[in-house]
């Protein structure tokens, strides 16, 4: 099992990214003061019902995201009301969601 805290600066915001690994899984986020920028693992409907502000980007078993810089340069899948109200939209990389939700 690993799990690494990566600090990040984007914009005028810091943000932690989030490895997490065991044998047989991953995942990995981003945390932000807005919201997250995250792989598969956080699901949408439950986050649009509290609220909350979350880009989600999808990996593949033949390339997964597992590291911070993966989620960075993956396309962003699905974001919640909350986040397109931040600007995030479908399409973006990951940095440019993690620019909106940062600034």
């Amino acid at each position: 099992m690993k799990i690494e805290a990566i600090p990040l600066t984007s914009g005028k915001t810091d943000a932690q990214g989030l490895q997490v690994s065991w044998q047989g899984g991953q995942f990995v986020m981003i945390v932000t003061e807005k919201g997250l920028v995250s792989c598969g693992v956080v699901d949408k409907e439950v986050m649009d019902r509290f609220g909350a502000a979350v880009a989600i980007a999808r990996g593949t078993p033949q390339k997964p995201l597992v590291t911070v810089d993966d989620l960075l340069g993956a396309r962003i899948a699905d974001v919640t009301g909350q986040a397109a109200s931040y600007g995030v939209v479908v399409g973006m990389s990951g940095k440019e969601a993690l620019e909106k939700l940062s600034g």
